[in-house]
């Protein structure tokens, strides 16, 4: 592995609204707006939201297929943009520094249109 090195994207198959309400289930965050969408129009979304910490679980689903997680030192994300039910998320990263034993990284989830939904950055060790 060097600096600079891109990472094999990870691409999800399109968010549905029946995976929001079981990720609703899993996560025990039942909030309307991501499942209701009446109520999710009524506080001027245009229909329901994806979770942001689902998204968060598709980049760290892709650091997993990148790096044994037993490796991961640290990860934090910014989210940029709310996702929607019909969009398809790809998770790109990259190789941008390292230390002495460890692997600075970024990476991006967006989707199909290229709108970025999180920006994040982790830390692995190298052996």
């Amino acid at each position: 592995m060097e600096v600079g090195q891109e990472f094999i994207p990870l691409t999800k198959e399109e968010i549905t609204h029946t995976q929001l309400v079981r990720y609703a289930g899993a996560s025990g965050d039942f909030n309307p707006i991501h499942t209701v969408v009446p109520f999710a129009e009524k506080a001027g979304l245009g229909g329901v939201i994806a979770h942001g910490m689902l998204i968060m679980g598709f980049v760290g689903k892709a650091i997993g297929t990148w790096f044994d997680v037993n490796r991961l030192q640290k990860f934090s994300v910014r989210f940029n943009s709310i996702t929607r039910p019909g969009e398809k998320i790809i998770v790109i990263g990259s190789i941008i520094g390292d230390t002495n034993e460890t692997w600075l990284c970024q990476t991006k989830a967006l989707n199909e249109k290229g709108e970025v939904k999180i920006t994040g950055s982790f830390e692995v060790r190298k052996n």
